[in-house]
C-alpha cells in the first residue's frame, strides 16, 4: 500500500507492507465559515465575559502570537479580534503585537508579513521578544529558587490577550494556552529552570499529560501571577484548517481545546512496534532539525527497546540555533551527552532538545534520516544514518522486522502505547 508522509511543504509518497499499521489524525473537517466562528467564539467565550466587555474602559492591549515555527491562522483570527479591541474604545496606536519567541530567533520582514499579513504589519505596532534583552523583562516570582522572569511590554499592558495553536506538545501536554507566557515571553534564566536536564527527564512531563506534568503546572502557576485577561486558541487538521476555536478563561477555554486535539491526535495502541516511520510535521514545524525532535519522541514512546526509526524532515534551515548545531555536532553519543550536560552548572541554551534527540538514539537501535537540509557530517555526528533513497532504504530495513507503523502526519499524531 502507497501512504505520504510530510515533508517541507510536500508529501513524499512510499510503498509499505499491506500490514504496516497507519498512525493518522481522526477526520476533522474544516470550520465552513472560520472568520464567523472566530467572532462567535469572542462573544460567546468560555467561563468569561465577552472580549468586548473585557475591553472596554482599558487604556491598551498586548496581544500575544506565536513565532513562525507554528501554523497558526494569524491572517484569520487577529483583524477579528483586533477589532473588537477597537470597537470597545482601545486605539490602533495603543494595542502591541508581541511574538513569543521563546528562544527562536525574531520575525521580520517577510516572514512577518506572512505571519500576520501586510494590513497588520503596516498598521500595528509588533514586537519581538528577546529572551536575552534583561531590559526587556521583569521578575514576577521564584520556582524552586530559579527567577520567573517576564516581557515587561506584557506585564505592563491593561489588558492582556494570548493568541496560539492547541496541539500536543512533547513536554508541556498541549501547546497553546498558558504556553505563550512560559515559554513564550520568559527569560533565558527562567527557561534555564523550565527546561532543565532534570525537568525533561521527569516521565511526567510528556505529550498529551496535564494533571502530573510539572511544566504544565509551573505554566498555570505563571499566568496566574502574570495575568492572562483572555486567550484566543485554535484547533487545526492535517490541511492547516481551523477545526475548532477556543476563547475565555486561559484555563479552562484551553482544557477545552485540549479535549479535542486528544480525540482526533490520541491513538491507543495495544502494542509497540519494531520500526517507527514518521514526519517531522512538513513546514513551518520541520524547517529545523530542533523542531524534529517531537516527532522523534512520538516514536520513541512507541517504539521497541533498539527498535528503528525512520524520519522525514526537509530541515531548509539546517539543524537549529548554533548552540543545538554546536551540542549535535560534538557530543557523538547519548552517554557523552547525559554525562556532560546533566549538571545544571553546565546548563547551554537548547541543550533540552539535544537531551530528547539523545533520549531518543539511546532508546532506539537506529535512526535513519531523510533530509535535503542537512549534510551528511551533521547526521553522522549525531551518531544518526543519513538517507538518500528513502523507498529503497525503508525497503531493506524491513527485512525481518515484524511490527511496523507509519506516521504521516509526525508529531501531530500521538500513539499511546500499553
Amino acid at each position: 500500500m502507497k501512504t505520504e508522509l510530510l515533508c517541507g511543504e510536500k508529501k513524499v509518497e512510499i510503498e509499505l507492507p499491506y500490514s504496516t499499521t497507519i498512525l493518522e489524525m481522526k477526520r476533522l473537517d474544516a470550520l465552513p465559515n472560520p472568520e464567523d466562528a472566530v467572532n462567535k467564539a469572542l462573544n460567546h467565550p468560555i467561563k468569561s465575559p465577552p472580549l468586548e466587555n473585557l475591553a472596554r474602559g482599558r487604556k491598551n492591549a498586548c496581544v500575544v502570537i506565536s513565532d513562525f515555527t507554528r501554523p497558526v491562522p494569524n491572517k484569520i483570527i487577529l483583524p477579528p479580534l483586533l477589532k473588537v479591541l477597537e470597537k470597545s474604545g482601545i486605539n490602533r496606536e495603543n494595542i502591541t503585537i508581541l511574538i513569543a519567541t521563546g528562544m527562536h530567533r525574531p520575525n521580520l520582514g517577510e516572514e512577518l508579513v506572512s505571519l500576520v499579513g501586510k494590513d497588520i504589519v503596516d498598521n500595528y505596532t509588533i514586537i519581538n521578544h528577546y529572551c536575552r534583552r534583561e531590559e526587556e523583562y521583569r521578575k514576577i516570582d521564584e520556582i524552586e529558587g530559579a527567577p520567573i522572569e517576564i516581557n515587561k511590554y506584557y506585564l505592563d499592558a491593561d489588558l492582556k490577550i494570548l493568541t496560539g495553536l492547541i496541539e500536543p506538545h512533547f513536554y508541556a501536554g498541549y501547546s497553546g494556552g498558558r504556553k505563550a507566557i512560559l515559554p513564550g515571553i520568559s527569560s533565558f534564566e527562567t527557561m534555564k529552570f523550565m527546561h532543565s536536564y532534570k525537568m525533561i527527564d521527569n516521565p511526567d512531563v510528556t505529550n498529551l499529560m496535564l494533571d502530573q506534568n510539572p511544566f504544565h503546572k509551573y505554566g498555570i502557576r505563571v499566568a496566574e501571577l502574570a495575568g492572562a485577561d483572555f486567550i484566543l486558541n485554535v484547533v487545526i487538521n492535517k490541511e492547516r484548517q481551523i477545526v475548532g476555536v477556543f476563547a475565555g478563561h486561559y484555563d479552562h477555554a484551553h482544557l477545552a481545546g485540549c479535549e479535542m486535539v486528544y480525540k482526533h491526535s490520541a491513538v491507543k495502541l495495544n502494542k509497540r512496534f519494531d520500526m517507527v516511520i514518521t514526519s517531522g510535521g512538513g513546514y513551518p514545524l520541520d524547517a529545523t532539525f530542533y523542531q524534529v525532535s517531537k516527532a522523534l519522541v512520538c516514536a520513541k514512546d512507541i517504539l521497541t527497546k533498539g527498535g528503528t526509526i525512520v524520519v522525514l524532515a526537509e530541515c531548509r534551515e539546517g539543524l537549529g540555533g548554533k548552540e543545538f548545531s554546536s551540542i549535535l555536532r560534538t557530543v557523538s553519543s547519548p552517554q557523552e551527552f547525559f554525562t556532560d550536560y546533566s549538571d545544571p552548572k553546565d546548563f547551554v541554551i537548547d541543550q533540552w532538545c539535544a537531551q530528547s534527540i539523545y533520549q531518543t538514539i539511546d532508546h532506539a537501535g537506529e535512526l535513519y534520516i531523510y533530509s535535503d537540509g542537512l549534510p551528511l557530517e551533521d547526521v553522522k555526528s549525531m551518531g544518526a544514518v543519513k538517507v538518500d533513497n528513502v523507498q529503497k532504504t525503508i525497503d531493506e530495513l524491513l527485512a525481518g522486522k515484524k511490527d511496523v507503523v507509519a506516521i504521516p502526519d509526525g508529531p501531530y499524531v500521538v500513539g499511546i502505547a500499553d
